[in-house]
């Protein structure tokens, strides 16, 4: 009897370790890791599970790599690894972290160009992002489509800007080819530069193609354009004045300041948007010669000069009323 018991022992060590085993195997896969914190991770191209499991080890998301690549050839069902950067949670678990690179849960990362934002502002919204490298010179006005991009973490400023130039040269060569019949510009160059004109000019989008098509008008009759943004722009380049515009600024002879030449600027005084080169393209049937802001964020439009001077009056009494002087 004593001996059947001594028998037993080897059976039971072998159980218990087995079953040790078992229990180290599978609760190192799913119990929590060693991140404390949410922290980014990127796959890169082309990475095999070896690579990204010693990768996992060195940035403190698992406790070992071996471990790691042999509980996954195990247990994962084989599903393939994805390149990109994910966001892997504070403590996850080995499975959890595994189950991420495998999936969709890629970390996306955006910049965006506002309609209207010249490029002094593009640069220096480049070089502020800090999940991208290198260095680039400030692109040449007029040449970046306002949008949404999409980086990635490392990426070089300098592919993301291209991006964003390749976007508005298929952009400006897709609408030209579109363009309507008669109207004033007689190049895509002229039409970026009197987009940005009326990007700058109005807030409104359902005024974007009146506003079209006065400046058209005054182009085509030899008149001055008179936008207020060409005097700011060699000013600032393009950045907000922050202060009445000066007598003296209004008489500057320039490139730019269309209060002192007939005709275009010599460049856009901004990055328009698609909808402001449609506009120049596709500008309104209309006899208007002139503008003046309503009070509401709008323009009242009007032929003659006689009525310009009365509502030219009505927006200074708005803006009595207003305190503003």
């Amino acid at each position: 009897m004593l001996g059947s018991r001594r028998g037993c022992l080897p059976i039971i060590a072998a159980a218990l370790l087995g079953l040790g085993i078992l229990t180290w195997f599978f609760g190192g896969w799913y119990t929590s890791g060693p991140l404390a914190k949410d922290t980014s991770f990127i796959v890169p191209e082309k990475a095999s599970l070896g690579s990204v499991a010693a990768k996992l080890e060195t940035e403190g998301a698992i406790a070992s790599a071996s471990a790691f690549k042999l509980r996954a050839r195990l247990l994962s069902g084989g599903a393939p690894i994805k390149a990109g950067e994910f966001l892997l949670p504070k403590g996850a678990s080995p499975s959890r972290i595994l189950s991420i690179i495998q999936g969709d849960e890629v970390l996306r990362r955006f910049v965006t160009v506002p309609e209207g934002m010249p490029s002094i502002m593009v640069y220096e919204r480049l070089m502020a992002q800090p999940n991208l490298t290198g260095t680039i010179e400030v692109p040449p006005e007029g040449s970046v489509l306002p949008d949404t991009y999409e980086i990635e973490k490392g990426e070089s400023r300098q592919a993301v800007l291209l991006r964003m130039q390749t976007a508005m040269q298929r952009t400006l060569t897709e609408l030209w080819a579109k363009r309507g019949q008669g109207i004033a510009v007689s190049s895509p160059q002229e039409a970026l530069t009197l987009a940005a004109i009326v990007e700058k000019e109005t807030g409104k989008p359902a005024e974007r193609t009146i506003v079209a098509g006065l400046y058209s008008n005054r182009l085509r009759q030899g008149i001055m354009l008179q936008a207020d943004p060409t005097i700011i722009y060699p000013i600032t380049k393009g950045k907000p004045l922050g202060r009445r515009i000066r007598q003296s600024e209004i008489q500057s002879v320039n490139d730019y300041n269309t209060y002192s030449m007939v005709g275009l600027p010599k460049g856009p005084i901004t990055n328009p948007g698609r909808a402001s080169i449609e506009a120049v393209l596709h500008p309104a049937e209309t006899q208007a010669l002139y503008m003046v802001a309503d009070g509401t964020g709008g323009h009242v439009f009007s032929s003659t000069l006689e009525e310009h001077n009365a509502n030219v009056e009505k927006w200074f009494t708005i803006r009595k009323e207003r305190g503003d002087f």
